[in-house]
């Protein structure tokens, strides 16, 4: 049994549903809190994460980012060095997905050119009949970043674990080539 921790990296603009749908993942979707605060700096939460047919798991901590832009250059001091990322936009403003192109720039130049596996999130499908965003454009983008696509609803508590446990797994796998690479040279 091996327990990994990962600093994952949780990004987008303002009002996507970041903090919203990190809270329905630590709390297995038992609390979805009505009324935000908007984040201001950087929350962490701690939720581990069991990778499946194996008895390993990866501790995630997320760093909950603001997505307002006076608040960016100070929450990137707090980043430290990232293991795995949760790019997230609204799929009902295309605005915010047009801003994915550019946060991912800012992590990859944070982490100085060092490969980050992660996902782009499309939070709050449960808004359907607003969607600017479609899957298929999302995905392709996605795709041609190196990134899992997950769509989620935080308030339906539809499909919240799925893009923290791609990440696990994505971590948990660079773990296993890493050991294998040692074993190799022995």
């Amino acid at each position: 049994m091996v327990k990994l921790r990962a600093r994952c990296l949780l990004v987008g603009d303002a009002a996507v549903g970041k903090s919203a749908l990190s809270q329905m993942f630590r709390s297995d979707g038992a609390h979805f809190q009505k009324n935000y605060s908007m984040t201001a700096g950087v929350e962490l939460m701690v939720k581990s994460v069991n990778i499946p047919e194996t008895s390993d798991s990866v501790e995630l901590y997320i760093f909950d980012s603001a997505g307002k832009e006076a608040f960016v250059e100070a929450c990137e001091k707090l980043w430290g060095q990232p293991s795995v990322l949760c790019l997230v936009f609204d799929m009902s403003s295309e605005l915010s997905f047009s801003s994915c192109g550019r946060w991912l720039e800012r992590v990859r130049a944070h982490c100085q050119g060092l490969h980050i596996p992660g996902v782009l999130v499309g939070n709050k499908s449960d808004l359907s009949s607003r969607r600017e965003v479609e899957t298929s454009v999302a995905q392709e983008w996605a795709q041609s970043q190196g990134l899992e696509y997950h769509e989620t609803s935080a308030k339906e508590m539809e499909n919240c674990e799925a893009p923290f446990l791609s990440v696990a797994q994505a971590f948990h796998a660079l773990y296993q080539d890493r050991l294998q690479t040692i074993q190799n040279l022995a």
